[in-house]
């Protein structure tokens, strides 16, 4: 999470979905910087408005502008199981023959098994009725447009680095494992189509 305190803005960062980059580009520039450890860098949405958010305007009597970025949902998954797949591969040897397919369906189970139990995109930028707690939220894979709100509104270019990829692995899915996760992830994507129309 980043913090701009002179232009009033907050960055929300949703997990893999770069803001790795977006920090490493800003992080000297921001008046505070979260960048760890993870569960002060992902910060979620609604604990920014729980526990930060009165916070800062406690201090100032101007509001903040929260910003986010979302993935695709399947892709935003696809990107989870090749970081996790990495850190087993670092850990041990047991991700031989662990396919994207069965992490997808470790994540639709309930509970999810503990490699896939993460908190969906949903989760992180939602609160519990599906209403949406940023007040801007640009799409992963059109970056650039958020960039160019960045540099609008911090007044400076911004080149964003290439960090934090993940290795390139297989990540095909059999048809009735993408059925059932369109509809395990149905508020993902209810959400990423609201936030891609949005910008239409």
């Amino acid at each position: 999470m980043l913090i701009f305190w002179t232009q009033k803005l907050v960055f929300l960062a949703t997990p893999k979905a770069g803001s790795s980059a977006v920090e490493t580009a800003l992080e000297s520039l921001a008046d505070v910087a979260l960048t760890r450890p993870a569960v002060l860098k992902h910060t979620s949405a609604r604990n920014f408005r729980d526990h930060l958010e009165p916070l800062l305007a406690a201090k100032t009597d101007a509001s903040f502008t929260t910003v986010a970025l979302m993935r695709e949902p399947l892709d935003w998954l696809r990107s989870l199981y090749r970081f996790r797949l990495r850190d087993l591969i670092e850990e041990s040897d047991i991700s031989a023959g662990y396919s994207f397919d069965q992490f997808a369906r470790d994540y639709i189970d309930d509970p999810r098994a503990g490699f896939s139990d993460v908190p969906s995109q949903s989760a992180f930028l939602c609160d519990d009725d599906g209403n949406t707690l940023v007040d801007r939220i640009f799409p992963y894979e059109r970056i650039e447009d958020f960039v160019h709100f960045l540099e609008d509104r911090l007044g400076f270019a911004i080149t964003l680095p290439r960090v934090n990829v993940p290795p390139a692995v297989e990540t095909g899915l059999a048809p009735e494992t993408e059925e059932a996760l369109r509809t395990a992830m149905q508020e993902d994507l209810a959400l990423y189509d609201r936030v891609t129309r949005a910008l239409a």
